[in-house]
Parts: C-alpha cells; sequence; structure tokens
C-alpha cells in the first residue's frame, strides 16, 4: 500500500505497529506521539483489541486465561469485531479530520495469529479484515522484531507476571506467528518495514523515524533524524500500556 489519502479515508495519517511478544511496540509509539505532538500534530495512540468502550470489552474476554476453551473461529469473529468498532468509532474519523493514528495491532496481526499462527483458513480471515476494515488501510506499517527467539519475546512479554491468553500459547504458537510476520513484510514491502528493536532505544526509534521519512516529509539532514534527538527516549519510561487505549 502506499500512503495516499484514498487508503486512510481522509487527509489524516495512520501507521500501524506489529511485532511478536516483547518487541516493544508501546515503548516506540508513545515516544513517535510525544515527539510529532511537539511538532504541532493531533495524535491518537489506540491498540487492538481496544480503542472504544466496545473494543476494551472484547479485550478483557479475548485476552482473558480463564477462556482457554474460546475455539479459533470465536476468536477471530472477536478481534474482527473490535476492529469493525474502532474503525467506524474512531479512525474513520480521526482521519477525515487529519489526525495522526498510531495503531498497535492492526490486520496484520491477524494474518499472522489468526492463519499462521491458528491455522485458519487465510481466504476466510482476509475477507473478514476487509469487511472490518471498511476501507481503511495504514500508509505505513512498522514490523518490530527482536531477533531473538519466540521463547525470549515471551519472556519478555511478561516478565512482570499475568501472561494473557494468547501468551499463554507457548513457543511453537509464536514462532509461527513471528515466521508469519516476516512473510507479510516480504508481500507488502512498500507498505511493511521490519524494524530491529535488538540495540538500544535510542537506535530503534532512529531507524523508525528514517522508515517514516517520507510519510511526515522529514529530510535525511533535517534535525530530528540526528543521533541525539533519540537520546530522550533512553530518559523516558514509555513502556507503560496503559498509555495506548481509548485514544490515549
Amino acid at each position: 500500500m502506499s500512503n495516499s489519502q484514498e487508503e486512510t479515508k481522509g487527509p489524516g495519517v495512520l501507521i500501524t505497529f506489529e511485532g511478536g511478544e516483547g518487541a516493544g511496540k508501546t515503548t516506540h509509539i508513545t515516544f513517535l506521539a510525544s515527539c510529532l505532538r511537539a511538532m504541532g500534530r493531533e495524535v491518537l495512540c489506540l491498540r487492538e483489541p481496544g480503542g472504544t468502550s466496545i473494543g476494551e470489552a472484547v479485550r478483557s474476554l479475548v485476552l482473558d486465561p480463564n477462556n482457554a476453551n474460546m475455539s479459533d473461529q470465536t476468536e477471530l469473529l472477536l478481534y474482527e469485531a473490535a476492529r469493525a468498532q474502532i474503525v467506524r468509532e474512531v479512525l474513520i474519523p480521526a482521519l477525515a479530520r487529519g489526525a495522526v493514528v498510531l495503531l498497535d495491532r492492526f490486520y496484520d496481526s491477524t494474518i499472522a495469529y489468526q492463519v499462521y499462527g491458528r491455522g485458519l483458513p487465510e481466504s476466510f480471515v482476509r475477507q473478514a479484515n476487509g469487511f472490518a476494515c471498511q476501507g481503511v488501510h495504514p500508509c505505513r506499517t512498522i514490523l518490530l522484531t527482536t531477533d531473538a527467539s519466540a521463547e525470549e519475546g515471551l519472556r519478555r512479554a511478561t516478565h512482570h507476571g499475568n501472561a494473557d491468553r494468547l501468551e499463554l500459547e507457548g513457543a511453537d504458537f509464536h514462532t509461527r506467528v513471528n515466521q508469519g510476520f516476516f512473510r507479510i513484510a516480504a508481500e507488502n514491502p512498500e507498505r511493511v518495514r521490519v524494524v530491529s528493536s535488538s540495540g538500544s532505544k535510542a537506535q530503534t526509534a532512529r531507524k523508525i523515524f528514517f522508515e517514516l521519512k517520507d510519510v511526515f516529509g522529514w529530510s535525511e539532514s533535517s534535525e530530528i533524524l540526528k543521533p541525539e534527538f533519540f537520546e530522550a527516549i533512553n530518559n523516558r519510561n514509555t513502556d507503560h500500556k496503559a498509555q495506548i487505549s481509548d485514544g490515549d
């Protein structure tokens, strides 16, 4: 996908962040949002499932470890229901008024988790994605990868305890998911940009900003792309999941 206004349903910008467990999406979404706001942009930070009262209720249901008997088909339809709600209630109006939307997971996660992870039919999942998205597509997707095993990613994601239902699926499942993300990136090189988060936060942030420079019109000589600009991220406690929920 290119970064056309047609695809974002308005003059706004939709950027999605994808990746396996423990890749650091929240940290980098929060840092990017703070920088864009300092430049005078309206920014919404959202997550899937979530971002609306209905979506957050679905999130609680689908990620609850007590719902271990949930069928794969039910899981898919719950994700799509939450997506349809956030697209209609939040994304379309925000993009129409020119906002920047930073979204933690979107339809690529459904392909990675429900097709590659669960083994559901890809053709049906893509149809369900299209129905829920209502013509909304990201102009750019940042795929964060840890360059580590699925086991290590799970350890990072669950080091505070309280693993959710998907995090409890185990390393084999998450290995398939990670492989799925790389296949998605290979199939969509213009839209999906792979960024390793194995270095420092500052190094990773700079790579992300470089992959977005054409979206925001930053030249390679811009002050915002100089290494010292990114040192601020090392002094910020940005890894706080509550910051990405109902429109930040």
